[in-house]
């Protein structure tokens, strides 16, 4: 570690662990995950904490619904939401939950010190209560007639259609979601955060931690307003952690959620031998930022520094909020048909058309941006396909087929290779100030002027003249070499096709020092497809997938309905090689024939077939399944196979004449 480097811990929003991931969620998660990437391709030591969100009145009553503990629900739901993440290329240090030991530490840890330096106070303050469920009800769980516009089935706090505020009770002809019936107002005893003593403190926080402008316009339309008091308490029933010395008091979710940043990493440093306090001292030069979204800065920028401020642990070093997505211009909306999962995306589009998609939307702001599906398709067949991976696939064919793989000696074009690392430190600062859409539109336009310079030099031409035959391979050494470049910079964006691209340079690892430092005099591999063109018809599909009984089915029964196995798109596959894996005990790499494409798939099979035996042989292949991330690289589809295992282990057969891709019905 260089004197230089920096310590960087970084935080997203925590999943609420009710429900799935959904491509709104993903606008935050890949910013954030961009952004740690960068910070690591740059050499500083960043880490990348989240946890589930596990506490709350929302997850009581959805377990209550199942019949199941919150415990339980909570660790099946965090799990799916985990790998939903992961396969979209996000990419934890750590990743735990806030009904935790440590987080339980923690929780009670600080407000013990915020009740000793005098800022928690209790009072009697009046709540729904719904007699029926015998509990008090959250400002969410009761709905009515707006009293400003008189439109009905709005929420307790807020009218959806006229945006007026409110308390509960101004509702008209209120009622409880939970049992349609009406609440009534009941006294109890609260505990409170004094925030209003913190209003210097914060005002000094806000000046040092160079928030966007258009978060800090917000915090002082909120200063003019008054801070008030926060409500840091919830009655029995309630699924979190008791408030010491109560019997049916419990800490309200939004005191131990952020809490849960701390516990995770707490849960980070004893799995890695790291002492917490050089992060969370008071005095701590490690540096602590927050990726948000919108609607959660008045508890990120106010409620949260103030608390760590309160009870002596240092303050976050900056808070990024993101606007919302949009999709076709509307708000997300099952009723609409413009809500879509993470899952369902994933069921139908490589995840690297998305990371590249936002990336080119996404700035430093709180504004919202938009899916427009009909643009999705074009810019990244474009960008992506048209104009970036047709670079590698143009010049590595040349390469491979008439240079024996070997790139030349030197450049064709040293000056123009200069000229695309002079880029380096405008694109290094656009990434650092969260302007990925300015990034973007500088890596592509580098793109373009690295097809006008293959356009120009013409090396299909080239390959047919004797004398200029030899000058091919110094063109197509450059052109891979600003490909390679354009890798470089895309790879916190496009984490696995730039793997991949490594992989036909025969490297092991990128950063950004790397930039400057040629491929020359070296074999390459030959080329394989990197990236497809997106089908606009997998598009429409996703944006028609509606959410059915199956879920519950396969949740009740362990059973899948014909809808869900018509999904899956079985393929004859030729196996063209077959690899042993070092340091695998079960898995051999096979490369499979599929006609219009080769896919890398990762199989247990070691202990049943030898190497040999296998190339040459005709395969069924699941084709449609998301590229799963191993250890030991991306798998892309599944080899069928069946038996107990061991050495009985049987490849589901083909009869002979069946050609590769052909479909299975």
């Amino acid at each position: 570690m260089t004197a230089d480097t920096r310590n960087i811990l970084v935080t997203s929003a925590l999943p609420y662990a009710n429900g799935s991931i959904h491509m709104g969620h993903l606008v935050e998660y890949i910013q954030t995950d961009i952004w740690v990437r960068f910070q690591k391709m740059k050499g500083h030591n960043c880490l990348y904490i989240c946890a589930a969100d596990a506490h709350g009145t929302p997850i009581m009553i959805k377990a209550r619904e199942e019949n199941i503990n919150p415990e339980v629900l909570v660790e099946r739901i965090s799990k799916q939401q985990l790998r939903d993440l992961n396969d979209f290329g996000v990419e934890f240090d750590n990743f735990y939950s806030t009904h935790s030991a440590e987080n339980k530490k923690l929780v009670e840890e600080i407000f013990n010190a915020l009740k000793k330096n005098g800022h928690i106070y209790t009072k009697d303050i009046e709540q729904a209560y719904d007699e029926k469920m015998k509990m008090f009800l959250p400002d969410r769980f009761i709905k009515g007639v707006c009293p400003k516009c008189q439109a009905e089935d709005q929420y307790g706090d807020a009218c959806e259609k006229c945006g007026a505020t409110y308390n509960p009770n101004e509702l008209i002809n209120s009622f409880s979601t939970l049992s349609n019936t009406k609440p009534v107002w009941r006294e109890s005893k609260h505990y409170f955060f004094k925030l209003s003593n913190f209003e210097e403190n914060l005002k000094t926080w806000i000046k040092d931690s160079n928030l966007h402008k258009s978060v800090t316009n917000k915090l002082f339309e909120w200063f003019e307003m008054g801070l008030h008091d926060w409500d840091i308490s919830r009655d029995d029933p309630y699924f979190g952690f008791k408030i010491p010395g109560e019997e049916k008091k419990y800490f309200y979710v939004w005191l131990d959620a952020p809490i849960g940043y701390l516990a995770s990493f707490l849960n980070f440093c004893k799995k890695n031998k790291i002492n917490y306090s050089d992060y969370f001292d008071a005095e701590s030069e490690a540096e602590l930022y927050h990726f948000i979204g919108k609607d959660i800065v008045y508890f990120h920028t106010l409620f949260w520094p103030a608390v760590l401020k309160g009870a002596g642990i240092r303050q976050p070093t900056s808070v990024f909020a993101h606007g919302f997505l949009t999709i076709n211009g509307k708000k997300m909306s099952k009723s609409r048909g413009t809500f879509i999962n993470g899952r369902t995306y994933l069921d139908h589009l490589d995840p690297s058309y998305i990371r590249y998609y936002y990336a080119a939307k996404l700035g430093p702001s709180m504004e919202d941006i938009d899916l427009n599906t009909e643009d999705f398709v074009a810019r990244v067949n474009s960008d992506l396909v048209g104009k970036l991976i047709n670079i590698a696939s143009r010049c590595s064919g040349f390469i491979n087929k008439q240079f024996d793989n070997q790139l030349s000696n030197e450049l064709d074009n040293q000056e123009l290779f200069n000229q695309f690392f002079s880029a380096s430190e405008g694109i290094s600062n656009h990434f650092k100030n969260r302007e990925y859409s300015k990034a973007m539109r500088k890596i592509i336009s580098l793109a373009d002027e690295t097809n006008r310079y293959i356009e120009n030099k013409k090396p299909w031409i080239m390959i047919k003249d004797e004398v200029l035959h030899k000058e091919v391979q110094g063109v197509c050494t450059q052109g891979l070499n600003l490909f390679r470049m354009l890798m470089i910079y895309l790879y916190p964006v496009i984490p696995e096709i730039a793997v991949n691209a490594m992989n036909l340079f025969n490297e092991k690892e990128w950063r950004w020092k790397d930039l400057g430092s040629p491929i020359l005099g070296k074999k390459i591999k030959e080329y394989r497809p990197l990236l497809t063109r997106i089908e606009m018809k997998k598009v429409e599909n996703i944006m028609t997938s509606k959410e059915d009984q199956s879920d519950k089915i396969t949740k009740e029964t362990g059973k899948i309905t014909i809808d869900d196995f018509m999904k899956v798109d079985l393929r004859v596959g030729i196996i063209e090689e077959a690899k042993e894996i070092e340091g695998a005990d079960k898995l051999l790499k096979l490369i499979v024939n599929l006609d219009k494409e080769n896919r890398t798939i990762f199989a247990g099979i070691k202990s049943a077939y030898k190497v040999e035996d296998l190339v040459g042989r005709s395969v069924v292949v699941a084709a449609n399944l998301a590229p799963r991330k191993m250890k030991f690289g991306t798998s892309e589809g599944m080899i069928l196979a069946a038996g107990p295992g061991g050495n009985q282990i049987f490849l589901l057969s083909v009869d002979e004449g069946a050609k590769p891709g052909m479909k299975i019905k």
